[in-house]
C-alpha cells in the first residue's frame, strides 16, 4: 500500500481543472484500499465541478455581525449563482445568523476559515420540505442545509455550521404519529408535522434525491438530530469533515446515508452522541413502498468518536444495505461496537457484503454485534444478514465478548470471516455465534489465545 487512494481517484479531479475552466475540489490523500471492488466504487463516484465564478454573500447584503438575519441574502447569492450557470458562493470570516439554506444545482457553498453559519431560533425561517424522519417520508421543517432534486452541489471550506440556536424549536421524536399515518394510507405530502400537534426534529445537512454531492472540510457543532443525512442520493463524497462530539445532543448520528448509491466518506473525524456512521434504507411499510437500498459505500481513514457503532447498519434497513467497505478506522472514546448490524422481522430488509479492515481501538461492548431481533419487534419480514468480513483489526479493550453474532433459525448469517486480528482486553472470551454459516477465524487471537 502506498498510503493514497488509487491513481484514478487522484487524477479524476486534476484532469478536470487542467482541461476546462471549471473548479473541481481536489481529493485529499487517504489510504489505498485492500479491495478492488472498493477502489472501483471510489473511481466511479462522481465529484462535482463548478464554473470559475465567485459570489460573496457580502455583495447580497449579508453581514457577519452575529445578529443580522442573513437568510434572504444567502438565498439570493445562491439563486444568482445558479441562474448564471453556477459557481462558488463564499461566506467570509464572521458569524452569519441564518435560517435554512437551500442549495441549488451547480453551486458550491464555501465557508472560509473563521466563517460561521449560525442557524437561528425563528422556526418560520425553516420552511416545510419533504424529508425522511427515521426512515419514514413526511413534511417537516427544513434541515439547516437542504437540497431537493438538485445536482452538482457542494458544501466546502474550513468554516463551521452551528445549530445551537435551533434548540428552541428543533425538538421532538413522535415517530409513532407518522407510523399511524402510514397505517391509514396517508401519502407523504399529507404527513405534515408542523401544526399537527406533534413534533419531530429536523436533520442538520440533508441533500434529498440529489446527484453528485460533495461535503468537504466543514465542522458541524451543536446538532439536535442526525448530522449528515444524504437521502436517496447518488455520487456522494464526504471528505475531511468534523462533527463535534463535545457539543452533540442525544441521538445525533454523525453521518447517515439513507437509500444512497455510491458514497465515499474519507479523512473525517466523526463525533456523535450515537452512531458514527449509520447506513439506512427506510422503515417498515414506508421503506417497502420506496424500496431503495443503500449500497456501494466506502469509508476510509476516519476517526470514530461516537458512543454506539463505528459502522452501523440499520435499524432502518427495510430497503436493504449492500457492498460496504470500511478501512483504517480509529475507534476512540466510548464507542460500543466496531460493526453493529440490527433489524427484526417487522423491519426486514438485508445487510450483505460488509467488509471492515484495519479497525483499531477500544470497544465498550463488542467488536461485532449482529442482532436479528432489535427492540423485540416482530412481523412477517425476515431480515437477511451476511456475509461479513473483518481483517487486520485489533482492540485494546472489549467490555463484553469480542463477537456477538446471531442469525435466525430460518435466516442464518451467511458468512462471517475474521482474519489476521488481535483482540486484547476482552472481558468475556466466550463469543456468541448462533445460526452462522461459513464461519472462519484465521490467525486471530483473543487475549493472546488463538480462536
Amino acid at each position: 500500500m502506498d498510503g493514497r487512494f488509487s491513481r484514478r481517484w487522484l487524477i479524476k479531479g486534476g484532469l478536470v481543472v487542467a482541461a476546462s475552466p471549471l473548479l473541481a475540489p481536489t481529493a485529499s490523500a487517504a489510504p489505498a484500499l485492500p479491495w478492488p471492488a472498493a477502489e472501483d466504487i471510489v473511481a466511479r463516484t462522481k465529484r462535482p465541478v463548478f464554473p470559475d465564478r465567485t459570489f460573496s454573500v457580502l455583495g447580497f447584503g449579508a453581514k457577519g455581525d452575529g445578529k443580522t438575519d442573513n437568510t434572504a441574502a444567502i438565498r439570493k447569492a445562491i439563486e444568482t449563482a445558479n441562474a448564471r450557470g453556477g459557481g462558488r458562493v463564499v461566506v467570509p470570516k464572521g458569524t452569519f445568523v441564518t435560517g435554512a439554506v437551500y442549495l441549488k444545482s451547480n453551486v458550491d457553498l464555501h465557508l472560509a476559515a473563521g466563517a460561521v453559519l449560525a442557524f437561528g431560533s425563528d422556526a418560520s425561517k425553516f420552511p416545510n420540505v419533504l424529508t425522511r424522519y427515521e426512515g419514514i417520508e413526511c413534511v417537516n421543517r427544513s434541515p439547516m442545509i437542504y437540497a431537493y432534486r438538485e445536482s452538482n452541489i457542494a458544501l466546502t471550506g474550513k468554516g463551521t455550521l452551528d445549530a445551537a440556536g435551533t434548540a428552541s424549536w428543533n425538538k421532538g421524536k413522535d415517530r409513532e404519529y407518522l407510523e399511524s399515518l402510514v397505517a391509514k394510507g396517508i401519502p407523504p405530502e399529507r404527513r405534515i408535522v408542523p401544526g399537527s400537534g406533534h413534533a419531530m426534529r429536523s436533520t442538520f445537512v440533508e441533500p434529498y434525491s440529489c446527484d453528485t454531492v460533495l461535503i468537504e472540510g466543514i465542522t458541524l457543532k451543536n446538532p439536535m438530530f442526525w448530522q449528515l443525512h444524504p437521502t436517496l442520493c447518488r455520487n456522494v463524497t464526504i471528505d475531511g469533515v468534523r462533527t463535534d462530539a463535545s457539543t452533540a445532543h442525544s441521538n445525533t448520528d454523525a453521518c447517515d446515508p439513507e437509500s444512497c448509491d455510491h458514497v465515499v466518506i474519507v479523512n473525517s473525524h466523526l463525533g456523535a452522541h450515537d452512531d458514527n456512521i449509520a447506513l439506512k434504507s427506510g422503515r417498515d411499510a414506508d421503506g417497502r413502498r420506496i424500496g431503495v437500498p443503500c449500497q456501494n459505500i466506502v469509508v476510509a481513514n476516519c476517526v470514530m468518536d461516537g458512543n454506539w457503532g463505528a459502522i452501523t447498519c440499520g435499524s432502518e434497513q427495510t430497503g436493504g444495505i449492500r457492498n460496504v467497505y470500511a478501512h483504517k478506522l480509529t475507534v476512540t472514546g466510548e464507542t460500543k461496537y466496531g460493526l453493529y448490524v440490527k433489524s427484526n422481522t417487522l423491519r426486514g430488509g438485508f445487510t450483505e457484503n460488509v467488509n471492515l479492515d484495519s479497525v483499531s481501538g477500544t470497544f465498550v461492548r463488542s467488536v461485532v454485534y449482529v442482532l436479528p431481533d432489535y427492540n423485540g419487534q416482530t412481523g412477517a419480514y425476515v431480515p437477511r444478514f451476511g456475509p461479513f468480513t473483518l481483517s487486520r483489526s485489533s482492540s485494546t479493550k472489549c467490555g463484553l465478548a469480542a463477537f456477538n453474532v446471531r442469525g435466525l433459525p430460518n435466516s442464518h448469517v451467511r458468512g462471517l470471516r475474521v482474519g489476521d486480528c488481535r483482540f486484547d482486553g476482552v472481558a468475556n472470551t466466550e463469543n456468541t455465534l448462533k445460526h452462522v454459516d461459513d464461519l472462519r477465524f484465521e490467525n486471530t487471537t483473543i487475549n493472546g489465545e488463538p480462536v
